[in-house]
């Protein structure tokens, strides 16, 4: 085993502290490197010094020294927003979220130090400094994140975890954290509160199934396991949870309680004590308002600005489906927009003119899709450009036409078809309370290999947590997808 790989192993105290340090370390490395190149690089200041007035006269402090004083007092901000924390590296926009923030204030605090004692500071210095050690640091931090979860894939720098609960909600909570490995999470085994006499392991998974509720203690440390999830069960009552919590050695072994209420956004949740009750609050979502607002002039400016852009390919794909194929260039299709209102939706045709009228003999050897959606690996309706456009998603740039004219986003759940919408269960239609998108959850997650269900829970994950921070990275997302041409066909 490589000295990476036996780094990974051992209890989450062990390896969390030498991540921790290891991040604590290039940390340091950057804010030496962005305050102190800022003072040489672009203030020139060096050898400068800075004053600051009082009533017993001018005092002269060196640049150098105050350099120094910001990158201590970063360091420490860092640690007290607590972004170096087992539970925030490497996963969900909490570790993002304290870097910034954490930076601001101290921003703010120098602002006010320097206001208060008069310090004739260079703004150029401070305003240079602080914008780039954010950037720099989040970018660090990112590149930590690729790091840990290649690691993680492999089963090191995670959490080894034992599951109690009923076999439906623990089976729930294994497949998703066996789906997303880069969360730290290492499903070791199960212990159900019913039934477990008669499983071997949860259903369609390969996490094993041990004794009962009863003995997750005892199941826990044969395993190996630091950390142990309750899931919902009506057996784990609240005195059953808090004696199983009794139970675990402070500081090694970890508790953690896993709601029921699943697909539901970070920022919508809200953890509150009340009379001795931690009660989880979570807002309904909103669909209106700045944020609606805000989603609009993005999409406008962004649509304009890439179809400015990105006209010369226009021009020429156009060229090439006109030349190559009989019929349009354009393909207008009606679909179902927000509200359940139609509209028309354009792409480039990379399909012969008859296609609609020859789906219905196709239907027998569809391969591909799932029981709404109509998909073939190798669909005869397709031309040899259409073939082209529809691999790298070129087909699919007249949509920024949509978005321009406020029928689409560029981010959103799928705009089905009518026939599709006439197949559909009764909470599918929530996804009409936002606009379609020209991308989505499902088009960076599969596209067409995915299971209906799987399309739908996406879409609703979409529209119930939606925000513009999550459409950017959306469309970063869906611009490593087309170039990885994954699940389009």
């Amino acid at each position: 085993m490589s000295a990476r790989a036996k780094a990974g192993r051992g209890s989450t105290s062990e390896w969390s502290t030498r991540l921790a340090a290891r991040v604590r370390f290039t940390d340091g490395l950057i804010l030496v490197w962005v305050v102190f190149g800022t003072q040489i690089g672009w203030v020139r200041l060096d050898s400068s010094v800075m004053g600051f007035s009082g009533s017993r006269g001018d005092i002269e402090i060196s640049y150098t020294l105050v350099s120094l004083a910001i990158v201590v007092a970063w360091m420490i901000a860092l640690e007290l927003y607590d972004t170096r924390s087992v539970r925030v590296l490497g996963v969900g926009t909490q570790e993002y979220k304290g870097i910034a923030d954490s930076a601001l204030r101290l921003f703010g605090l120098i602002a006010i130090i320097a206001f208060l004692f008069k310090i004739d500071v260079a703004r150029g210095y401070i305003l240079m400094a602080f914008p780039l050690g954010i950037v720099t640091l989040i970018f660090s931090r990112w590149m930590w994140r690729q790091w840990l979860a290649m690691w993680r894939q492999r089963g090191d720098f995670s959490s080894r975890t034992l599951l109690v609960g009923s076999p439906e909600s623990a089976t729930v909570i294994a497949r998703e954290l066996l789906k997303h490995k880069e969360a730290g999470y290492q499903v070791v085994g199960a212990c159900v509160t019913q039934g477990s006499s008669l499983m071997t392991h949860l259903p369609n998974t390969n996490v094993p199934v041990y004794a009962g509720a009863d003995q997750a203690l005892a199941t826990m440390r044969d395993l190996g396991a630091d950390t142990v999830i309750i899931t919902s069960s009506d057996e784990m009552d609240p005195e059953r949870v808090r004696r199983l919590s009794w139970g675990l050695t402070p500081g090694a072994e970890h508790l953690v309680v896993a709601p029921s209420l699943i697909d539901v956004g970070g920022p919508r949740i809200r953890t509150r004590p009340v009379a001795n009750l931690p009660l989880i609050h979570v807002e309904t979502p909103k669909f209106e308002g700045r944020k609606l607002v805000a989603k609009r002039v993005f999409d406008l400016i962004a649509s304009a600005g890439l179809l400015l852009v990105l006209s010369p390919v226009l021009i020429v794909v156009a060229l090439a489906v006109k030349l190559t194929s009989k019929g349009p260039v354009l393909f207008k299709q009606e679909r179902v927009g927000i509200k359940g209102k139609p509209f028309k939706m354009l792409k480039f045709r990379s399909m012969v003119v008859d296609a609609e009228a020859r789906l219905a003999a196709l239907q027998a050897q569809r391969d591909a899709g799932n029981t709404v959606m109509f998909k073939m690996k190798d669909d005869p309706r397709v031309t040899k450009v259409g073939r082209v456009l529809r691999r790298y998603s070129l087909d699919e740039l007249p949509q920024l036409i949509n978005v321009l004219l406020g029928s689409m986003s560029l981010v959103g759940p799928r705009p089905p078809l009518p026939r599709e919408v006439d197949a559909y269960d009764q909470h599918v239609n929530r996804r009409f309370l936002v606009k379609p998108g020209i991308t989505g959850l499902w088009q960076v997650s599969g596209r067409s290999s995915l299971p209906w269900e799987e399309t739908v829970r996406l879409d609703l994950y979409y529209v119930e947590n939606w925000s513009l921070t999550g459409d950017i990275v959306i469309l970063w997302r869906t611009a490593k997808a087309v170039v990885a041409k994954d699940g389009a066909f």
